[in-house]
């Protein structure tokens, strides 16, 4: 691991995927538009196991594991410098003595105060406003929250690494807290920016880090109208179906084909891919446009690796 220096009261902040791409988005919006770097790695190994292997052209190789890493951005105003913890997945198993092992770094680094991104379903419409849902781990904190336009949590559980990490911190007393973004429980499978933003509205707001926002509203405003069609649609399609209007087909599920594979990436697309990711290596704030281009062809999983290459810390190189 890295030596990160000094850290000026840092503040952690760690995603895992969820419902609706809720935290994860927010932690890569974050890392993007603050051009933030690589700082550390867990081993997988120790970890995951190997639970499956890859079939290309008839040939396999060997599954890839998933990752968990950490990167950091200094504060040039000198409040918070932040760390944001990305896991690609949530181990199987000892997820307490995984999370001790992550609160020990975080106390190594000198962190004070912890944050975990998740979702919360709810019979939400697309075009309601995404509410915060918050909880904390003392009084304090929780005042500190009930500042902002949030909802506390009043009672419920946390599910996976977003509520342990949190457990895990109180234990050693660090204070924590969760952000939760409202969306669709209907759309719960379909990444929801706009919980994402909500959640990042919430956590600048405390942090006191400026963080231009238009991207992911741009984003946010898209989807709920395409989701917004769909629920209409869908709605149109019951009523129909109530009154005699549609007949069942032996297609599938609500009579639609499977879905079909997508097919590979044509040499427009590779050309745009490979612009973007120069874009982004001289400007990591470009990054996230990257990411929304990667989303947008089903391609992200195959070049996330190289995407958070772009936020290692360049070395610097001596003259002779």
């Amino acid at each position: 691991m890295d030596d990160p220096g000094k850290l000026n009261d840092p503040w952690l902040v760690a995603v895992w995927p969820g419902m609706g791409n809720v935290a994860v988005s927010a932690g890569y919006y974050l890392m993007a538009k603050l051009g933030m770097h690589q700082l550390a790695e867990f081993s997988a190994h120790e970890l995951f196991e190997m639970e499956f292997v890859e079939v290309e052209e008839g040939i396999i190789h060997a599954g890839r594991l998933p990752r968990s890493r950490f990167f950091v951005w200094h504060d040039p105003n000198g409040k918070h410098d932040l760390v944001v913890f990305l896991g690609e997945a949530q181990p199987p198993s000892g997820k307490y003595a995984f999370c001790r092992r992550l609160i020990e770094y975080a106390r190594e680094l000198g962190v004070r105060r912890i944050f975990t991104f998740a979702a919360m379903a709810t019979a939400m419409h697309p075009h309601d406003m995404a509410r915060v849902f918050v909880a904390a781990t003392d009084e304090e904190g929780l005042r500190d929250l009930k500042q902002l336009d949030v909802e506390v949590l009043k009672e419920g559980q946390i599910s996976g690494l977003n509520g342990v990490l949190l457990g895990v911190a109180a234990e050693h007393g660090i204070r924590g807290s969760c952000l939760l973004g409202e969306m669709p429980h209907l759309f719960s499978q379909i990444p929801f920016p706009k919980a994402s933003l909500a959640v990042l509205e919430v956590f600048v707001s405390m942090a006191g880090v400026e963080l231009h926002m238009g991207d992911l509203a741009s984003e946010a405003t898209a989807i709920e109208e395409k989701l917004s069609d769909l629920l209409d649609k869908m709605k149109e399609a019951i009523r129909q179906q109530q009154s005699g209007g549609i007949a069942e087909s032996g297609a599938g599920p609500a009579g639609k084909e499977p879905p079909r594979k997508r097919s590979r990436l044509g040499d427009h697309e590779r050309r745009r891919i490979e612009e973007l990711f120069a874009a982004a290596a001289s400007d990591r704030t470009r990054a996230y446009e990257l990411k929304k281009e990667l989303d947008r062809l089903e391609a992200f999983e195959a070049y996330e690796d190289r995407f958070l290459d772009l936020f290692k810390e360049p070395r610097q190189q001596g003259g002779e």
